[in-house]
């Protein structure tokens, strides 16, 4: 299984940017995003850059990344993992709560 991580932007060399998240270091091609500067929050495929992402996304992928791996080593805690959740009512994506309205609509 491949994941995508978030890393975030130290160095740019045209093409190439030197990137780290939690204190590791890789050297990320930008082909498939074009030029970035330092700050800035990479979405990383096996050594690749295949999005560029706000710091707040960023943010949140780390947070559910932090949650597998809690998972997979049995500390999971709803509560803490799923804390966004927890005093709201899960919402669909706009395009699926468009198709719920629309079938509400003709039912």
């Amino acid at each position: 299984m491949c994941l995508g991580i978030p890393m975030q932007v130290e160095r740019c060399h045209q093409l190439v940017a030197d990137c780290q998240h939690a204190g590791q270091w890789q050297t990320v091609d930008l082909s498939l995003v074009g030029a970035v500067q330092p700050g800035d929050w990479l979405l990383v495929f096996m050594g690749a850059a295949r999005e560029v992402l706000s710091a707040e996304r960023a943010a949140d992928i780390l947070d559910a990344l932090a949650a597998l791996d809690a998972a997979m080593n049995g500390r999971f805690d709803p509560a803490i993992h799923l804390a966004d959740l927890n005093q709201r009512e899960p919402q669909l994506p706009p395009h699926l709560q468009a198709q719920l309205d629309a079938q509400r609509k003709t039912s």
